[in-house]
């Protein structure tokens, strides 16, 4: 059997399909080529068209067909990933009713911070596990005061990945570890939260049914499958966030394995078996997609907006004929540190890790008769690192203690400077795989079919590309120019 993937990014849609029984994959794609448009009608928003998705989700499933040729007839089951915590409000006919609001959007920010005050600190941290902050729920009440006449038009609200399976299947579901991402979930009561939607003044109805992330989902619809090129009757038999479903994809599943990404926006998620939270909710914590009754499983997130991002903003404006390659070889050429240039990545709208702050990016120590561009990708990475340091070292005050980190060969991850600097600021082995969202996704359909009889099962071809290990020798530098970066933090109002 071949297993479609489909990882639903905000800057791109990507497809890959793998044989089941050797695990490697056979065909994969994404589109657009350059980045989906972002729609930001006012400072701190973000938006995106649904069927702009779709659009790119047909053009990366006919670009595999054509890779497959015949053989795209022994596709047996779909998996989605999607961007965590985007907003898709629909009518009684499924119509899309107003563009997404998607996760790096700012606007819901200031109900977060009321929410948690008026449902109570320590409700929504002992049951919630986080402040409802800048996710879906928040999102919706945005919609609820500011939008009454398109609010009362909605039937269902779906997240983006919930979106897609709609469209596949004609069925309105979500899944449990949906709902947590949302922070819809009580995770003492183990069900949608009663004291949250009635704070927000949301009926249940608007929620979709919820069901478990490995199961069949509904089936391909006969109409699509011709959009598609597919055979009808496919099962969707896995879906979720593309954080959580990275972590699958590197086989983090067990309570202390801990996986990572470093693409537009940078993530640590961690697996534990406890109910844990940080009291300011700069790190959150949701149903991991492998959680049941019987066997407990969450996953606690640090998300640093700005990361790769910053990376694509520096190549863009900086004459935009460089490769990320050429940056990386010109940033080698800078000793650690960067010879004094300093650099805040928090440029991506709200960061969590600094309270739900939009703090913009800085660049500090910059000498314009002595630094070059090459001190600006150096210090770019450096910084990037340097986020992901402070945001680690919140997360073990919640118990996760990375002895491995692992990651896909990808993204920022691709660079040596990053490793390297990841490596020894975090006193952690970096283990890279060969896989991605989409192969991931790939994965856990096979598993939710059936045709897997465990995650051991699925996950037995996944290798090991390469791994960094601390340079005791370059620790003291990284350290030194981090804690240069650490008082420019700590200078600007958050």
């Amino acid at each position: 059997m071949l297993l479609l993937g489909i990882d639903l990014g905000s800057s791109s849609v990507k497809a890959s399909v793998i044989d089941g029984e050797t695990g490697d994959c056979l065909a994969t794609a994404f589109h657009p080529k350059d980045e989906m448009k972002i729609i930001a009608k006012k400072p701190g928003w973000a938006e995106q068209e649904p069927e702009t998705w779709w659009d790119n989700l047909k053009a990366s499933v006919a670009d595999c067909n054509k890779q497959l040729g015949s053989r795209k007839k022994e596709i047996g089951a779909i998996g989605i990933s999607y961007q965590m915590h985007g907003l898709v409000v629909l009518d009684k006919n499924f119509k899309v009713l107003r563009p997404s609001i998607i996760w790096c959007d700012g606007r819901a920010v200031e109900y977060g911070v009321k929410a948690f005050k008026g449902l109570g600190e320590e409700f929504c941290l002992s049951h919630l596990l986080n402040s409802p902050g800048n996710f879906t729920a928040t999102k919706l009440a945005w919609v609820k005061e500011n939008e009454p006449e398109l609010f009362a038009k909605i039937y269902k609200i779906m997240l983006p990945g919930d979106y897609f399976a709609l469209r596949m299947t004609g069925e309105a579901l979500t899944t449990y570890s949906g709902l947590s991402e949302g922070i819809f979930w009580d995770f003492k009561e183990e069900g949608v939260s009663a004291e949250l939607m009635k704070y927000f003044g949301f009926k249940n109805e608007i929620l979709a049914s919820a069901v478990p992330s490995f199961s069949i989902q509904g089936k391909l619809l006969k109409p699509i499958a011709t959009e598609l090129g597919l055979p009808a009757g496919i099962p969707v038999a896995y879906r979720a966030g593309d954080q959580p479903n990275n972590a699958l994809s590197l086989n983090v599943l067990e309570p202390g394995e801990v996986a990572a990404t470093a693409g537009t926006s940078g993530v640590i998620y961690g697996v534990t078996d406890r109910k844990q939270y940080d009291k300011q909710s700069r790190v959150n914590t949701f149903l991991h997609v492998n959680h049941s009754k019987a066997q407990p499983r969450a996953g606690v997130l640090l998300c640093i907006s700005g990361t790769g991002i910053l990376n694509s903003w520096l190549r863009r404006n900086t004459g935009n004929t460089l490769s990320y390659n050429d940056m990386n070889d010109m940033a080698e050429k800078i000793a650690i540190g960067s010879e004094g240039v300093s650099i805040l990545p928090f440029g991506n709208g709200a960061e969590r890790t600094l309270g739900n702050k939009d703090t913009g990016a800085s660049i500090y120590g910059l000498n314009f008769n002595t630094h070059s561009n090459a001190h600006l990708f150096r210090a770019a990475q450096e910084g990037i690192v340097f986020s992901f340091r402070y945001g680690l070292d919140i997360m073990k005050e919640t118990g996760i203690v990375p002895s491995v980190l692992r990651a896909g060969a990808a993204n920022m991850f691709q660079s040596k400077i990053f490793r390297e600097a990841l490596s020894c600021i975090i006193n952690t082995e970096i283990h890279l795989y060969n896989t991605d969202g989409s192969i991931g996704a790939a994965r856990g359909a096979g598993i939710g079919c059936g045709y897997y009889n465990s995650a051991k099962e699925a996950f037995a071809g996944l290798k090991t590309v390469g791994v960094t290990k601390p340079d005791k020798s370059k620790t003291a530098a990284y350290e030194q120019a981090y804690g240069r970066w650490k008082k420019f933090l700590k200078s600007i109002e958050i």
